[in-house]
């Protein structure tokens, strides 16, 4: 569907899918040493010891990244991706450089608002692949949307 859809589009069943994203060793780095400075995060030798055998994305960096990929071309919703509750939030396995994401999204559940009869909530799951359809994070979010 063109242009960005609206609360009256939505249907549950629904599904999305978003363009790809390389992670890069430099931008897992980068991420940890502003947001997460733990050393599975930024030091080879500290990661290979830890508990993922390597150096992997904070989890945060890729909550972060399902953002990214969801507002550039996954979940085109009229007046942004505005959310009101994440639950269930999984990382399921390590996201490591060179990794190539996407995400899947379904729309599960429509909450009609009793006050704008136009928009509401929206539950949302939302699935974070790897390249070979791994499920690195998942999580199920409730959107707020006006129209």
């Amino acid at each position: 569907m063109a242009g960005k859809l609206r609360f009256a589009d939505l249907a549950a069943g629904q599904t999305y899918r978003s363009g790809a994203r390389t992670v890069t060793e430099a931008e897992i780095i980068a991420f940890a040493r502003e947001f997460d400075p733990q050393p599975v995060h930024l030091d080879h030798a500290a990661a290979n010891a830890g508990p993922f055998g390597g150096l992997a994305a904070s989890g945060w960096h890729t909550v972060a990244m399902t953002m990214r990929l969801l507002v550039d071309a996954g979940l085109a919703l009229e007046g942004g991706i505005v959310g009101a509750a994440i639950d269930e939030l999984r990382w399921l396995r390590p996201v490591r450089p060179g990794d190539v994401l996407s995400v899947e999204s379904e729309v599960l559940e429509l909450i009609p608002s009793k006050s704008r009869p136009t928009g509401g909530r929206v539950r949302v799951a939302a699935r974070t692949l790897a390249a070979d359809g791994t499920v690195v994070q998942s999580w199920i979010g409730t959107l707020v949307m006006r129209d």
